[in-house]
């Protein structure tokens, strides 16, 4: 079964069609007309469409009065239980009317239809054993939840009675009504797919609220795989949710309040992972890819210093090259500009300076914890520190001096000098193309050819002395381009006279709430100029 539904567009109305057992995801910042449009959609679709609000109340009480199964359904569908379904009952009775706006109330409508269904399984299960009629018996929907929700939350279960439900942890028993915003919010989602009417098109509007993002993915792989008979559409806030489900993917960009909406598909092949893609269409600021893993310190002085981009971090050199280069060249289809930026990692100038053709700025250190031990940046630590004068000099000199101790040892030098030489090894393995090889005489040749300029002890030879060089100089800007220790952030926090976790914790906080700012200040300044262009 296909549905299909429009939605008016600044270029004239935009079709969507999905299939039952399959979705449709589509993601916007706050303010973006989402629930709106999840309105809209319900609305075209009337009685073939369940949707289940952002704004809802998660009040649960297992005491509600029992009551048949069509009225129940009825009450939870259209919120009434009056006339059969008719759309226009639904929007004043369930919506009252504001169907974007309202707070929806129907907790104890879903209570009472899982109810119904249960007690109508087991009147007909009691019925058939009286007659001697021993066929098995359909599972209810309340046992179908149970089991979902024991697959997805961790050491607690249901116990469900005939009127009552518990849940059950290893440390003992609570009532339902005493369930967290999460469980109950995971007990609703799970009850309302569940309870959506056979060949319906399920309206997920931010599913996320109050669950935990790390069970996630987990409860939507278990609503789908329980409704193969439906459609589902999600629309949330959520990059890393949305960029992590399966489906036909699209941005909402803008919502006019004349009912129109600027949405974009998620395209499927620009050269990045779908939960890049995502990340990148649903951001209005440019966007800047940058080495590392994302960790929080890294994130938090990127965030801190180009407060106008979109952090991205991409792993390694090559993934940030590709990055910008890719969508650089898928611009037009975008509409997103970007940049890069990556570690020093000893670059020649002719690098340098291609990288730079390419929109891609180069660290001023090896890598970018390295930022904390540049002298200007020590200063301003020590001043949030109150040092001044002849002080302030003193614990400088004291920083930098442990600095040059610290990669004056062979222990801490080697390594270094072996993780620059690994770096240009792979980056040349990595720009090798032999694909015009025909026989295996003509790989071997091309292969040592390609490679017959990397010479280990060479690379080796100049990392080691420029290493040395610098700390006879006691030039710690040089030392720091080629010098990458995790260890040396434990020396910068001696500016401030804590531990390490203490000083990465101030740090980040610092950054965040920009309670020092000329520390903050002082990074930005060593930090490259970068541009969208």
């Amino acid at each position: 079964m296909t549905f299909e539904f429009q939605v008016p567009t600044p270029n004239g109305k935009m079709t969507f069609r999905i299939d039952t057992g399959t979705s449709l995801l589509f993601v916007g910042a706050n303010g973006g007309g989402k629930t709106r449009l999840a309105v809209l959609i319900e609305e075209e679709l009337g009685k073939q469409a369940h949707r289940i609000s952002a704004h809802r109340a998660l009040s649960l009480n297992p005491s509600v009065a029992k009551v048949t199964e069509q009225r129940a359904l009825d009450a939870l569908r259209i919120g009434t239980t009056g006339e059969r379904f008719r759309v226009d009952n639904r929007t004043i009775a369930r919506w009252d009317s504001k169907a974007a706006t309202i707070l929806l109330d129907d907790y104890d409508y879903l209570l009472q239809a899982l109810f119904a269904d249960q007690i109508s399984i087991s009147l007909t299960a009691y019925k058939n054993a009286r007659d001697g009629n021993y066929q098995s018996v359909r599972p209810t929907k309340f046992d179908q939840l149970r089991d979902i929700w024991d697959r997805v939350v961790s050491n607690r279960t249901l116990d469900i009675g005939s009127d009552s439900i518990e849940v059950i942890t290893q440390y003992g028993s609570y009532p339902a009504a005493e369930m967290s915003d999460g469980e109950r919010a995971i007990f609703y989602l799970i009850g309302q797919t569940l309870m959506a009417a056979t060949n319906s098109l399920i309206i997920f509007d931010e599913p996320e609220l109050h669950i935990h993002r790390s069970i996630m993915s987990r409860l939507w792989d278990e609503l789908e795989a329980a409704r193969p008979d439906c459609a589902i559409v999600i629309i949330s806030h959520d990059l890393e949710f949305i960029a992590a489900r399966e489906g036909s993917k699209y941005v909402i960009r803008s919502y006019d309040p004349r009912k129109m909406w600027t949405i974009e598909a998620v395209p499927e092949q620009v050269g990045f992972p779908e939960d890049i893609t995502t990340l990148i269409l649903g951001s209005p600021k440019p966007i800047l890819f940058v080495e590392g893993s994302g960790e929080s310190l890294d994130r938090a002085i990127y965030r801190a210093c180009y407060p106008n981009w979109t952090i991205i971090p991409r792993g390694s050199c090559e993934e940030v090259v590709h990055a910008v280069v890719t969508m650089r060249a898928n611009g037009t289809l975008t509409g997103i500009t970007c940049a890069g930026i990556v570690d020093a990692d000893a670059y020649e100038p002719s690098e340098i300076e291609f990288l730079r053709s390419k929109g891609i700025a180069v660290l001023p250190v090896s890598e970018v914890e390295n930022l904390f031990l540049l002298p200007t940046v020590i200063e301003a630590i020590a001043r949030v520190e109150g040092f001044d004068d002849a002080a302030l000099s003193t614990k400088v000199a004291d920083v930098l001096n442990e600095l040059f101790e610290h990669a004056k040892r062979p222990e801490n030098q080697l390594p270094a000098v072996m993780r620059y030489c690994r770096r240009r090894i792979d980056r040349t393995l990595k720009k090798l193309d032999l694909n015009s090889a025909k026989d295996i005489s003509t790989l071997i040749s091309e292969y040592s050819s390609s490679t017959s300029s990397l010479d280990i002890s060479r690379l080796a030879a100049l990392a080691t002395k420029s290493i040395q060089t610098a700390i006879a100089d006691r030039n710690a800007v040089e030392l720091l381009k080629w010098y990458d220790n995790k260890g040396v952030l434990a020396l910068a926090s001696k500016a401030k006279g804590t531990t390490k976790i203490q000083f990465e914790q101030w740090v980040l906080r610092a950054l965040r709430n920009n309670s020092a700012p000329d520390v903050t200040a002082a990074i930005r300044h060593s930090l490259p100029s970068v541009s969208a262009s």
